[in-house]
Parts: C-alpha cells; sequence; structure tokens
C-alpha cells in the first residue's frame, strides 16, 4: 500500500562500483520500493548497463576520475583506523588487515611512506579525521565533484542511497549531496567490512545486516549515533526463498550434463588474495571423492569459480580430475578489460541458488557461502590446513579464520566442519554424506547471528520502510 510519506518522494540508488548490483538491482528491492510509492532512480557510476539490460531508470555519472591524492589518503585513513583499533583493544588481528605498502619505485616510496609516516604518528581520532577531511577536500576540488552536483542540483533527490560504503568512488556523489542539504544513507556492505576499516563515507543514516553490525558501526565510528542505523538483514540472501527460481533435479542434471542418481558437493572458489593456493585444496577435495567413489558412494563435484579470477591456476587440476569435477562457471559479463569490470548478471543468482540447492554440502575457503548454502540445510567444510606449496610471501589460509567476523560463530568448533589436514577432508565428507556429522542447526544459528534471523527473505522491504522514516 502507498503511504503518504513515501508518494512521490525521489531516491537516488547510487552504485559507485559493481558490487551492490546483487542486493539492489537482481532483487526485488526496486518493485517493492515502487510499489511503497517511491520514484527510484539509479545513479550509475558503474559500466553496467540498467537501462539497456534491465530497463531500470538510471542517470550516468560520465567522470569516473578521483583525485589522486584520494586512495593514498584513504590507505593512510585506514591504516590509522586500524592501528586505533589495534591499541584500543590490544588486538593483534587489526594488523593483519592492512594492506601491504609498495617500495619499488620513487612514486611507491613516497606514497608508502606518507601511509607509513601518518600510521605512526597520527594514529589519533584527530589525525583521523584530519586525512577524512583532506580526503573529502581533495574530492570536492574535482571536475567529477562539480559534475556530480550538478545532476543532483537538476533532479533534486530527496534521498540518495549509497549500495556500498568501500569505495572512494562514492565519495564525491555523497559530499555533492551533502552540500546541496539533500540526506544522504549508505548500506554495509558486507559482513566483514567493519571491522576491516573499511569505510570511505560518512552518511546521515546507515543500514546494516544485524544488530551485531550495528554494535560494530558504533564501536568503530564512535561518531555515529544509534538513532542513526536500521537493522534490516541483507538482500543478498532474498532469492534463495524464491522456490520459483528453483530447477528439478532433471532440468538442473540436464542443463550442466551431469548425472541425477549423484551426489555432488559444491567447491567454491575463492579469490586468490584470500586463498592464493586454492587450487590445491579443489585438489585435495578432488583426491577425497576419488576414494569415496573406490569406497562405492556414487559422488562428484560442482567446482564454481570466484567470478573474477583469470589466472588459471585451476586448469592443470580441473584437467587431472576431470573424472569427478564438472566445473559451473558463475554468469558474470565482463564489460571492460579489468578485473573490476566484470560485472555479475540477474541470471547468475538462480545459477548459484541451484547450485545450492542441487549440492549436499560445501567446501570452501572462509567465505559467506557457509550461509548461502545452510538457508538450503546444506552444510559446510572449511579447510583450514597449510599447503606444502607454502612459500615466504605467500599468505596463509589459516589468518583468515581469526578475523574479527568469524568471532560470531555462536560455537567455533560446531558451526561448520573444519578440515585441519587432508586426511580431515576426506573424514567430513564422508560423516557429512553419511548422516554423522551434522553442523547445520548450528550453522542456522550462526545466520541469525550476522543477518536478521526474523524473515530474513524481508530485506528489502524493511529497507525501504527504514528509507520511509528518514523522509517522513
Amino acid at each position: 500500500m502507498t503511504s503518504n510519506t513515501s508518494s512521490n518522494k525521489k531516491v537516488f540508488i547510487l552504485f559507485p562500483d559493481g558490487v551492490g548490483l546483487r542486493n539492489f538491482a537482481f532483487t526485488q528491492f526496486k518493485e517493492i520500493g515502487e510499489e511503497q510509492g517511491f520514484d527510484i532512480t539509479y545513479w550509475n557510476n558503474t559500466i553496467f548497463p540498467l537501462q539497456e539490460e534491465l530497463g531500470y531508470k538510471e542517470i550516468k555519472i560520465a567522470s569516473t576520475k578521483i583525485h589522486p591524492k584520494t586512495p593514498v589518503l584513504n590507505h593512510a585513513r585506514k591504516r590509522v583506523e586500524l592501528s586505533l583499533s589495534r591499541k584500543r583493544t590490544n588486538d593483534k588481528v587489526y594488523s593483519t588487515y592492512r594492506f601491504p605498502l609498495r617500495w619499488n619505485s620513487l612514486k611507491n616510496m613516497v606514497k608508502s611512506s606518507f601511509v607509513k609516516y601518518h600510521e605512526q604518528f597520527s594514529a589519533s581520532q584527530k589525525g583521523w579525521q584530519q586525512l577524512v577531511d583532506q580526503m573529502y577536500a581533495a574530492e570536492r576540488s574535482t571536475q567529477r565533484y562539480l559534475e556530480v552536483k550538478a545532476q543532483l542540483s537538476e533532479h533534486r533527490p530527496d534521498l540518495v542511497f549509497c549500495t556500498t560504503q568501500r569505495a572512494t568512488q562514492a565519495i564525491a556523489p555523497i559530499l555533492a549531496a551533502q552540500d546541496l542539504g539533500i540526506k544522504t544513507a549508505c548500506w554495509i556492505y558486507s559482513w566483514d567490512n567493519l571491522p576491516k576499516g573499511m569505510s570511505t563515507i560518512e552518511t546521515d543514516y546507515y543500514f546494516v545486516w544485524s544488530d551485531l553490525m550495528k554494535a560494530q558501526l558504533l564501536e568503530y565510528y564512535p561518531k555515529t549515533k544509534p538513532d542513526q542505523i536500521f537493522v534490516t538483514g541483507t538482500p543478498q540472501f532474498e532469492p534463495h526463498y524464491d522456490e520459483d527460481i528453483l530447477l528439478s533435479r532433471k532440468q538442473f542434471c540436464e542443463e550442466h550434463d551431469l548425472n541425477e542418481a549423484t551426489r555432488y558437493i559444491c567447491f567454491s572458489g575463492d579469490d586468490q588474495t584470500t586463498s592464493p593456493l586454492d587450487q590445491y585444496y579443489l585438489e585435495d577435495t578432488a583426491v577425497a571423492v576419488r576414494k569415496l567413489k573406490e569406497e562405492g558412494f556414487d559422488i562428484g563435484i560442482i567446482y564454481r569459480q570466484v567470478p573474477i579470477d583469470f589466472t588459471g591456476r585451476y586448469d592443470d587440476v580441473l584437467e587431472k580430475y576431470r573424472d569427478v569435477i564438472t566445473p559451473i562457471a558463475p554468469l558474470w559479463k565482463p564489460m571492460g578489460q579489468q578485473w573490476n569490470q566484470v560485472m555479475p548478471t540477474k541470471a547468475d543468482f538462480a545459477r548459484l541458488v541451484n547450485t545450492c540447492y542441487h549440492s549436499e554440502l560445501v567446501v570452501n575457503i572462509c567465505s559467506s557461502m557457509v550461509f548461502d548454502f545452510v538457508i538450503h540445510g546444506k552444510p559446510t567444510i572449511y579447510p583450514n590446513y597449510e599447503q606444502p606449496q607454502l612459500t615466504n610471501g605467500t599468505r596463509d589460509i589459516g589468518q583468515n579464520y581469526e578475523y574479527v567476523h568469524f568471532r560470531s560463530m555462536p560455537n567455533r568448533e560446531k558451526s561448520v566442519v573444519w578440515a585441519m589436514n587432508k586426511s580431515q577432508l576426506y573424514d567430513g565428507i564422508k560423516g557429512l554424506l553419511d548422516g554423522s556429522l551434522n553442523p547445520v542447526p548450528v550453522t542456522q544459528e550462526w545466520y541469525g547471528i550476522v543477518n536478521k534471523p526474523e524473515s530474513p527473505q524481508g530485506a528489502s522491504k524493511r529497507i525501504w520502510q527504514g528509507i520511509a522514516i528518514i523522509l517522513d
């Protein structure tokens, strides 16, 4: 029902980069907002053609050139923020969130020296604020700022809703809105972002997944007040509750050349930064599956690669174990030459949902894929052991599981099945298939901690309810 509050209120949905597409373009988010009477325009800074692909009303941001000082100021801001967290909590985990500094050229030496200096001597709330102020001043001086401000002056939205807090591309549009007296709100993109110091913008209001994230937002950004925060759950899991996109077993298997009678486990690949030796965990999974097949299990592997990995590092393993591994590639589209111009598609949501639904379990290095699967009652195995190929300078995956967001597990030992060595990977798969292991009830409890536990499929509706409150 259309309320007087929302009727004809004009909302700009800002996409500073492509990460918000899955949450706010490929779900029912827009349709739900329109049902409530909002006038919705997508303010598009990405290469993804929303008008052409989805028929959505959009205004393109033509200039994507941020100030040359912004990346280094943001890097320094992040380092200072992590230093403050480390000092406040006496917790060494915050040091592991730092991006490495580069010293391989004179230009990089100057940048890295600047960051290192501020990390050492500006690690105070005042020092942090000065870096933020410098970054914002730099962005206000750009031609891009003038262009986005002109767009806002012409269209005069009532609210600019930014779909991620992480992107430096969001700074100028949000500043322009604030300078024109337009209300601003921001979606905190991922469950791990707040402890990592990944917020580059400050808005009037914030939307978060859970009460846990609200507490983190207040802890890490003490300028924020509780009444600025809306706890809504996240739209990214909503498609899992849409039974209309589920394929029958026969349809799914025919589409991907699978055997209907075979029980498939999914190996969900990870990016090279998080899991640089990920291909060897896929190989270990394939070895375990071959052994189980020899013991009489009718079992195979569905391999879903991380969409932005074009390294070819899995190719040898996929060829060597083609008897047990079937790749089902994500439906993402390259829309430019760079990795960050590979964009998700709406069709991939259905592919992901069906992969979860038709698999027995998932093996994955520490991603939120654990929640995609548990929605369908499917368990997760987290490998947590070093590979023999690990060399100096290669990141050990064990570091990932020490991160703050994994402390949200209600029971670390039982929230997932841990494979602390290769043989436990075999044991875990076998135990989950024969029913002797079942972490799902605890995983579901964990899902309720990181997401809105009541009606998680209603996140988009709750976001629009929050927007209506803001604009009342």
